[in-house]
């Protein structure tokens, strides 16, 4: 708002609302989001963060833009309280207050004038409505003024069948009377989309509708009048116009769904919820069009009452009315439910129509019931986890839920608990299982006592039917059982040594059938060392071999033997039992010394060996022992000397200054402390060796008085042997392969000879007449042709001249690997001392290792032939590479 200043008498701006008291005239009823009024913030700052608020909330709300609107419809006479408006800066938290007034009255501004409309009716006077802008304070007085009025709603009915277009509202100015206005009206419905509804003339200021309106479509419509001159100026402030469009029952109820599930349990009593059924209608729920009313049109089946439910007709609970829901007579109901408009106006109203399918659940209102009050069954005698008997029930509950699965229990006639009756899932019959063996001899029968009850307990005030009790006879049936030897295992004490053919003891079993006439053989299953036997008739146990308590087959003195009784039953039984015999220790063994060999230094200082005794025997046939050397030879107590540590331990020593180094068998006498005591001569082998400073033997026989064992030795030289036999192999093999290396090379073809290959291609001549040489000077001695027969043609210089050659020793043509030093010195000393050879023979007598070579030696460079006869000059036309070799040998003497 603009306040005046003292001095100047110019405004100053002062943030707030323009008015302090706000009224708004309203029609009788407002409606749910119906425009009021518009609030004016006054912010000099051009501060946007402004935020709106209302002190009753419930009933009013106002946007950012300052409209206040209508949370909910009502009465304009039950709220004449007044509301404030507040308006809070968000960055200083500074608010500013109003109060809004509503009135229930017409606004002066709006003038009824008649208007004149006829098309096929006649001329019919009615009256329309004229808006007048409200007056606005001139420019530059200090006046503060009034808010604008706030225009009420223009109620439209939908779907008016009228002629189109159909004036509304006539929109004026005041200042019409000294100049030239046009109205216009702009938002949805005008200028916005949709478009075109409403029309305004620019001229007259006449508001129309174009077409038929559609409440199920938009409620209401917001415009803006606006008056400018005729140079665009805005001469007045624009006010909202607010259209609502009257809503008509031109709308059928629907259900949320044509078909509706519940579930009542049956024996429900009456009052008892079972389900709500929803239908919508599209036209306004707070008029009559909209406000619908349920109720049930029939019922399937009729049965026990034709009026089993009902339902609330304005929130569609369905309920039980009646007694006697029983889902074993009837396990579902159907409804058909109509829903109609107007109230339930039968009349008025529009309706439509949904099913509800009630499925009546099962309790537990029927006990299982035995289809036979005696069952019968058998069982053999000693059978375990089997089925003898299936308990049949029947149930009128609903199959596989806790109404109808059976639990049964035995109350009677098992008092050791050897029977069990679980349940049959899919069958629910009981299946009574042995759960433990049964002696025939000791119970022939058994007479059960069962009953069947539910998982779930059943409904209050039933009485039970004797049906729920049945009596299970079983009949125990008499096999072939085992005989059982008694006690098993067994146990004897006996001292070891018992000699052969010794009664040992009688070893029986027992044949748990009392009622057969059965006879028993005994036989021997296991007996590891083979000492004992038992008679096969009365199981009388025998040795047949001397018990020795050291023997392997004795573990912690005791040794187990296995024996098997069969009876003659049909079909036989046999049964086992273990005889275990506890072998008491004799003195039945000398000790021996421990250990068997030791070593000594020549000069001991001191230098003692601690021996023990070892002896098979036990406490108290072992030691403490007795350590003696013997009077013969008599050397052994010249050179040696025991002394007795302990009951079990004795050091010996040499009772000389020094002994020469060697091996030495000492004899030692041990007695043992058994009654009698039992003595023996035990030797003890002795390295005496030379010792460093730290006492330990330094010559090379320590290791043979450590005393390889023949074992070891053995092993090595298998070793050795094999390592020869492998060397001998590779020998064997490497001759034969230089032989077949030797063979490949004499079956060469000649005309497939490496050596001509070898030519051709590291021939590093220039031209044609350089590859114009005879090859066959590299060939096989065999092979070539003689002279006489070999076509003349164009011969190299350095060809060997065709005159007879000296002969040369024959060589072996496969020489020994290892002479090939000797081979290779003969052929040189053979070309070298050939005086007529050219250079070229080494080659060939080196490649061929045969009877000879028909070519001269190329070893002979320093031979008596100087050469100097032969015209090297044609190397120079071979290139740069020969030109030198030319110069070497046509050079003449230089």
């Amino acid at each position: 708002m603009l306040a005046p200043t003292e001095a100047t008498g110019s405004t100053v701006c002062d943030p707030g609302f323009s008015e302090d008291v706000y009224h708004a005239f309203v029609s009788k009823t407002v409606y749910e989001e119906q425009p009021l009024l518009n609030v004016r913030f006054s912010d000099c700052d051009g501060r946007d963060r402004i935020q709106y608020k209302t002190s009753n909330p419930a009933d009013f709300r106002i946007g950012s833009d300052g409209v206040v609107y209508a949370t909910k419809s009502f009465d304009v006479f039950a709220k004449q309280t007044p509301f404030v408006v507040v308006a809070e800066d968000l960055d200083t938290h500074q608010q500013w207050q109003a109060v809004v007034k509503l009135s229930p009255r017409q606004p002066f501004f709006i003038r009824h004038q008649p208007v004149k409309s006829g098309k096929n009716h006649g001329t019919i006077s009615q009256q329309v409505e004229e808006i007048v802008f409200p007056q606005r304070q001139q420019i530059g007085q200090l006046k503060r003024r009034k808010r604008d009025w706030v225009i009420p709603p223009i109620n439209v009915p939908e779907n008016s069948r009228g002629s189109f277009p159909q004036e509304l509202v006539r929109i004026r100015s005041d200042r019409d009377k000294d100049r030239s206005l046009r109205y216009s009206v702009t938002g949805p419905g005008a200028d916005q989309p949709p478009t075109g509804i409403f029309i305004i003339s620019p001229i007259a200021g006449q508001l129309s509708v174009t077409k038929p309106l559609d409440r199920e479509q938009i409620s209401s419509f917001h415009l803006r009048a606006h008056a400018v001159d005729l140079n665009g100026n805005q001469v007045e402030n624009p006010i909202d116009i607010v259209i609502n469009v009257i809503d008509m029952n031109d709308n059928r109820p629907e259900f949320l769904h044509q078909i509706w599930n519940g579930t009542v349990p049956e024996g429900s009593k009456p009052g008892t919820y079972v389900m709500t059924v929803t239908a919508i209608d599209a036209d306004d729920p707070n008029t009559e069009n909209g406000m619908l009313r349920y109720k049930i049109l029939s019922q399937t089946p009729y049965v026990p009452s034709p009026n089993m439910f009902t339902i609330n007709n304005e929130t569609g609970d369905i309920i039980t009315v009646a007694a006697g829901l029983d889902r074993e007579k009837v396990q579902q109901y159907t409804l058909i439910i109509q829903a109609t408009d107007m109230e339930g106006n039968p009349t008025y109203g529009l309706s439509n129509t949904a099913t509800a399918v009630i499925r009546v659940t099962d309790v537990n209102d029927n006990p299982p019931e035995f289809t036979s009050r005696t069952f019968y069954a058998d069982v053999p005698e000693n059978r375990v986890n089997i089925i003898v008997a299936n308990l049949t029930v029947t149930d009128k509950d609903q199959p596989h839920t806790r109404a109808w699965n059976a639990v049964y229990k035995i109350i009677g006639g098992d008092s050791t608990g050897r029977f069990a009756i679980p349940t049959d899932p899919s069958s629910n019959d009981g299946l009574v299982t042995v759960v433990k063996p049964i002696d025939y001899e000791t119970n022939r029968m058994f007479v059960l006592t069962v009953v069947a009850e539910n998982q779930d307990q059943l409904v209050k005030g039933l009485v039970l039917p004797p049906e729920s009790t049945a009596t299970v006879s079983i009949q125990v049936i008499d096999v072939n059982e085992s005989p059982s030897f008694f006690p098993n295992p067994k146990l004897v004490r006996q001292m070891e040594g018992l000699p052969a053919n010794s009664m040992l003891t009688t070893f029986t079993a027992q044949d748990p059938d009392r009622y057969m006439q059965q006879t028993i053989r005994y036989s021997k299953l296991s007996d590891p060392a083979n000492w004992l036997k038992i008679d096969p008739a009365n199981g009388q146990i025998t040795t047949i071999a001397i018990l020795d308590r050291e023997s392997v087959y004795v573990k912690d003195n005791m040794y187990n033997a296995t024996f098997l009784a069969s009876d003659n039953g049909v079909p036989p039984a046999s049964g086992t039992g273990t005889l275990q015999i506890y072998l008491l220790d004799i003195n039945d063994n000398v000790p021996q010394v421990f250990p068997q060999e030791a070593e000594i230094c020549e000069k001991p200082d001191p230098n003692v060996i601690n021996i023990t005794a070892i002896d098979a025997d036990i406490d108290p046939n072992a030691g403490p022992f007795a350590f003696e050397l013997p009077y013969n030879p008599p050397g052994v107590r010249r050179n040696w000397t025991i002394t007795r540590l302990s009951g079990d331990y004795a050091q010996l020593s040499l009772g000389i200054d020094s002994l020469k180094a060697g091996i030495y068998e000492i004899p030692i006498t041990i007695t043992d402390s058994g009654n009698p005591p039992m003595s023996s001569l035990s030797v003890l082998r002795v390295k005496v060796c030379q010792c460093d400073q730290n006492g330990d033997c330094t010559d090379v026989e320590r290791i043979v008085a450590a005393g390889l064992g023949t074992g070891a030795i053995i092993a090595i030289l298998f070793c050795i042997i094999v390592l020869l036999i492998l060397v001998l192999l590779f020998v064997v093999w490497m001759k034969r392969r230089d032989k077949e290396r030797q063979a490949k090379q004499l079956l060469i073809d000649p005309e497939d000879d490496v050596r001509d290959n070898i030519l051709k291609y590291d021939e590093e001549g220039g031209g044609e007449e350089d590859q114009d040489y005879d090859l066959s000077q590299l060939q096989q001695p065999d092979t070539v042709e003689p002279d006489a027969i070999k076509p003349v043609g164009i011969r190299r210089l350095d060809e060997r001249p065709i005159h007879a050659e000296p002969q040369y020793p024959v060589r072996s043509a496969a020489p020994h690997p290892g002479d090939i030093g000797d081979f290779i010195n003969e052929g040189l000393k053979a070309a070298d001392n050939d005086p007529t050879a050219p250079p070229y023979d080494s080659l060939l007598v080196f490649d061929y290792e045969g009877s000879g070579s028909t070519a001269g030696s190329l070893s002979s460079l320093n031979s008596s032939s100087s050469g100097a006869e032969q015209d090297y000059d044609y190397l120079n036309d071979w290139g740069p590479r020969f030109k030198k070799l030319a110069d070497m040998y046509g050079g003449g003497d230089d």
